[in-house]
């Protein structure tokens, strides 16, 4: 299942330039987004994380926990996005079971990708370590 298959019409989508910030990081998130066309990338101060491209999905956690921003969304390139809200979000959850695996191994692989960056950063620190 593809997210942009969901999204037949218009209504909700927002355009921005290159370079634009999208949301910031410690803000209050209202809507989640599926990218429709171009690329995003994902930053935590100055990191990027990842740079995320037609049909990804970005800012889900603030609709499921009611958080802040955890990071900042900046468009890559022209981009294209569909806006989610928290009234459609959990009307999709509901009425399409697959959405909502969909967004869980989204979830998911950003969390193993997260584990994996924190292991790694772990183990350069423990060898720097053992080194002095």
């Amino acid at each position: 299942m593809k997210f942009d298959n969901i999204f037949t019409d218009d209504s909700g989508s927002k355009s921005f330039a290159a370079g634009s910030i999208i949301f910031e990081k410690g803000t209050k998130g209202e809507e989640m987004y599926v990218i429709k066309d171009g690329e995003v990338d994902i930053f935590i101060e100055d990191c990027r994380l990842e740079t995320i491209s037609r049909d990804d999905i970005f800012g889900e956690l603030c609709l499921i926990d009611q958080e802040s921003r955890i990071a900042s969304a900046v468009a890559r390139t022209d981009c294209v996005l569909q806006a989610i809200n928290k009234r459609r979000f959990l009307f999709l959850v509901q009425e399409t079971p697959l959405f909502a695996i969909r967004v869980m191994k989204v979830l998911a692989d950003r969390l193993r990708r997260v584990d994996l960056l924190l292991a790694k950063w772990e183990l350069e620190k423990a060898t720097r370590s053992a080194g002095t």
